[in-house]
């Protein structure tokens, strides 16, 4: 494919105007040709597929004037056909400009015809419509539409679709596109043709298309008001009985949000169809959602714990969109937070209601806290609701996702279940059908439950991490506690000087017996918990009939994303680790213990000091090991010591040898200090049923596996046989692969020699299945030991590896540059070579994909030298390549500002 210019091109949102030229009706007709077949020379002929398209056209009485010329977008097209209400239209009526075809004085209201021609087979950008080894499929968000046919390709013009699909009937006998069938029949000797309509008006960029020979697993569901609605989920014939799963999560979605939310499905079929070369997760196109196989294909032999978490999840996050997103969808991109932050809070609940809502809690808050926090305080950070972007598939961001997210939580914090319903309700309602606004989803909240939300728009409009800084003060005497708090913000790219935000905070008071009663103006006798609203650079709380000094339980939950300073001693960790009523903040004092011990040992190490570790969390830890009565997947949370990325996050400046060794001193103390509780916990947690993904079986798996991983921390030939014992017997993937990485991650030889097995008889059992070969790949990527640019180097020579396909690339590559901090950040800065290497070969093919990779490189300012200026300059090397693509080149330039 033809590169694109990496020069800026910058689109603001105070430029935003609506469009000139509506489109009531879209018919489109796909022929699909494949090619294949000899030229007279011998050669193949390329595949190529026409599109012929008419649009039914009118001027938008809010902006157009008589005469007005039409720009519609297109790239890479071959016009073969241009008319205009049935005239054909030559050279001279139009022109093709960049992107663009122009139509100069066109009518009020017209019918324009194209057809055009594309190639679906060379697509390897993986945008528009593309094929993914057998199967043709589209991924249209967010400008993928105009590499499929001329179109207004933005959120803000809707259209009802008819679509048509003509194909070989035996290499394509399931063509599917959005919305009902309505009829099919033959299109000459061996070939067939289906017609779908969308009777929901949508933005193109919910099209989609998919023709291919597939299975299809069919169910159905009956909504609240009777309507029975088709399931099918359509996957490659030998993927058939991993579906089952994603099935009943799809069941399980539809009757939450009808119960929590009440919405219900709008058409007569649901369609899910796994494709393995996919940019992203998946793809809410409106009735034909289109999704990684990663994320909708599971079965026990093949898919660990968390692989069916995430289906669990990703399903529902789509399905969700139908109304948070497709039937009230986004004006233009800069509002991609309002379905996306909105639908990734949606679909956090649904989890949480599917399984433990600390649990899910924690997990959330880990991402956040060492991924987002890091992108707030980078060369990339921007406001979950930004001013100006320069290439909207680098838009797809943590910020977006995640603290939007974040944001509508802290709504529905301020506003309560009920009120935040009321709101949800009214902003459907009045917004079904329609494109709209962050501020309209805000204006519905305050209009139903009467609350000015002016300041809390702020968190839409302020990029960084808020840090809020708390002291407590007691006294005895008048047995009053008193808390200040003190909020500010970084300065980040887009501005330095930061209003005060509305933060809700959750909080409760802890005394010696638990939580104490809080006696505050306003509240109710008998509470122990309130929501302060933080809404100045710096206000003061006061409690009452306080009998006894309190240790203060702050930000319950994760009531706000904010990075929370208060001077915990570490006695009041372990009393709140012991007795917060709070399951989020009981993780938080036992990871702020852990993170006080691990500091410690990092200062050590780099003053050249002798390690010494810290009794209180071995007798922390060892409690939690021998209470049986707690839940056991919280105690696998609370076991488990901060990674070394939320390490290198609290870090001024990242040491990256400093931290591996300091958290690897950690775990092997832990593992030796604690070895008969381990092995303890190990045997406790064994499960003895058969597999299912259930919150019980999980729990138990995860700390079994994590007494596994601890304990392998030892040079114990006893404990090796352990670990392949398992290996050997283990059922299900997550105990396969934990006690994989056990063993590839103990350096000892008895060790390495058991993994080195292990590796081989994996791959030779799982060779045929795409996404097992992805974990192998994972494996060794995250594999610390020393050599691990060098492993990645072979693996990329091994047969299964793809450079086209994404998941290859994020298993391997990805995962070793993100995930593999000791190797990839060697000292002869080998390993940022090779990723620039990686990035430049990737760029001609994907370029999305490619400039994700080089998220790694983005925070070379929090490294020492020469490492950050080894960093610095790859980032210099990508942005003097020549034809580099806008995507990486925004990134890196962004990087070296």
């Amino acid at each position: 494919m033809a590169m694109r210019d990496a020069q800026a091109r910058v689109t603001r949102l105070r430029d935003y105007r609506a469009p000139d030229f509506l489109i009531d009706r879209t018919e489109l007709y796909f022929d699909l040709r494949p090619g294949g077949d000899l030229r007279p020379g011998g050669d193949l002929r390329p595949g190529r597929t026409e599109v012929r398209t008419t649009l039914s056209l009118r001027a938008n009485p809010a902006r157009a004037e008589p005469g007005s010329e039409l720009r519609l977008h297109g790239e890479g097209l071959e016009l073969l056909e241009l008319t205009l209400d049935g005239r054909a239209l030559g050279s001279g009526d139009y022109r093709l400009e960049d992107g663009e075809l122009v139509i100069p004085a066109v009518p009020e209201r017209f019918e324009l015809y194209s057809r055009v021609a594309i190639h679906p087979e060379e697509n390897t950008a993986l945008e528009g419509l593309y094929r993914s080894r057998t199967l043709y499929c589209t991924q249209c968000e967010a400008e993928g539409f105009r590499k499929i046919t001329y179109y207004l390709d933005r959120p803000d013009v809707l259209s009802e679709f008819t679509t048509t699909i003509e194909a070989d009937a035996a290499e394509c006998p399931v063509l599917l596109s959005n919305g009902n069938p309505v009829a099919e029949g033959s299109a000459g000797p061996g070939r067939h043709w289906v017609r779908w309509h969308d009777p929901f008006p949508k933005p193109a960029y919910l099209f989609a298309l998919v023709a291919g020979d597939l299975a299809c697993l069919e169910d159905s569901f009956t909504t609240c008001s009777g309507r029975r609605v088709a399931l099918r989920i359509y996957v490659e014939p030998k993927d058939l009985d991993k579906c089952d799963h994603a099935m009943a999560s799809l069941q399980n979605a539809m009757a939450w949000d009808e119960r929590v939310y009440g919405r219900e499905y709008d058409l007569d079929i649901f369609m899910i169809v796994a494709v393995d070369d996919f940019n992203m997760g998946a793809m809410e196109n409106k009735g034909l959602n289109i999704f990684n196989t990663s994320c909708v294909l599971a079965r026990p032999e093949t898919t660990t714990d968390a692989g069916f978490q995430r289906v669990e999840a990703v399903v529902a996050h789509e399905y969700f969109h139908n109304w948070s997103g497709n039937r009230v969808t986004c004006r233009d991109w800069f509002q991609l937070s309002l379905k996306e932050g909105f639908t990734v809070f949606r679909d956090s609940q649904f989890s949480a209601d599917m399984g433990s809502p600390t649990i899910k809690r924690v997990e959330d808050v880990n991402l956040l806290r060492t991924a987002q926090f890091a992108e707030d305080s980078g060369p990339t950070a921007h406001p979950v609701q930004p001013d100006a972007y320069e290439e909207i598939a680098n838009f797809y961001t943590l910020t977006i996702y995640e603290k939007g997210a974040e944001v509508v939580r802290m709504i529905h914090t301020l506003l309560g279940p009920e009120a935040f319903r009321r709101g949800s309700d009214l902003y459907f309602e009045r917004h079904d059908g329609q494109a709209v606004t962050i501020e309209d989803f805000i204006a519905a909240m305050a209009d139903a439950s009467g609350r000015d939300f002016a300041q809390f728009q702020r968190w839409y409009r302020q990029a960084g991490t808020p840090r809020v800084r708390v002291d407590g003060s007691y006294d005895a005497a008048a047995q009053r506690y008193r808390l200040k708090f003190e909020q500010n913000c970084p300065p980040t790219p887009e501005r330095a000087d930061k209003q005060p935000l509305l933060i809700p905070i959750r909080l409760g008071l802890v005394g010696t017996g638990g939580d104490l009663s809080l006696h505050v103006p306003g509240l109710a006798d008998g509470a122990t918990e309130l929501v302060f609203e933080l809404s100045a650079a710096s206000q003061t709380l006061e409690f009452e009939r306080v009998t006894e000094p309190p240790i203060p339980s702050l930000l319950r939950g994760f009531s706000a994303p904010v990075k929370l300073e208060f001077d915990y001693r570490r006695e009041d960790l372990l009393q709140l680790l012991r007795r917060d009523s709070d399951g989020f903040n009981r993780w938080e004092a036992g990871n702020r213990l852990a993170v006080g011990v691990l500091r410690e040992l990092i200062d050590a190490r780099l003053a050249g000091q002798r390690l010494r570790f810290d009794p209180a969390l071995t007798g922390a830890y060892g409690e939690l090991l021998e209470d049986q009565q707690l839940d056991t997947a919280m105690v696998a949370q609370l076991l488990s010591l901060p990674s070394e990325s939320y390490l290198s996050e609290l870090a001024e400046v990242i040491e990256v040898e400093a931290i591996h060794e300091a958290r690897q001193f950690a775990r092997r103390q832990l593992a030796e200090t604690l070895r008969p509780q381990w092995l303890a916990a190990y045997e406790r947690h064994r499960v003895a049923e058969p597999y299912r993904a259930d919150a019980a079986q999980i729990a138990h798996r995860s700390l079994r596996n994590l007494a596994l991983a601890y304990l392998l921390q030892l040079p114990d030939d006893d404990l090796i046989e352990l670990a392949w014992r398992q290996f050997e017997s283990a059922d299900n993937m997550t105990d396969v692969n934990a006690a994989l990485a056990a063993l590839l991650n103990n350096p000892a030889p008895p060790a390495q020699e058991r993994a080195r097995e292990g590796l081989q008889r994996y791959y030779e059992r799982w060779r045929d299945e795409p996404l097992v070969v992805n974990q192998w790949f994972q494996l060794q990527a995250w594999c610390p030991l020393p050599g691990g640019l060098e492993r990645v180097r072979t693996l990329m020579e091994h047969p299964a590896f793809e450079l086209r396909n994404p998941n290859k690339v994020r298993a391997l590559i990805g995962v070793f540059s993100a995930g593999n901090p000791v190797n990839f950040h060697r000292a002869d800065g080998a390993g940022y070579d090779f990723l620039v290497a990686q990035v430049l070969a990737l760029d001609g093919l994907n370029p999305q994909v490619a400039a994700r990779l080089l998220v790694p490189l983005t925070r070379w300012r929090k490294y020492p030298e020469p490492r950050a200026g080894q960093m610095r300059d790859a980032l210099q090397t990508v942005t003097a390549a020549p034809g580099l693509s806008r995507d990486s080149h925004e990134i890196a330039a962004k990087a070296l500002r």
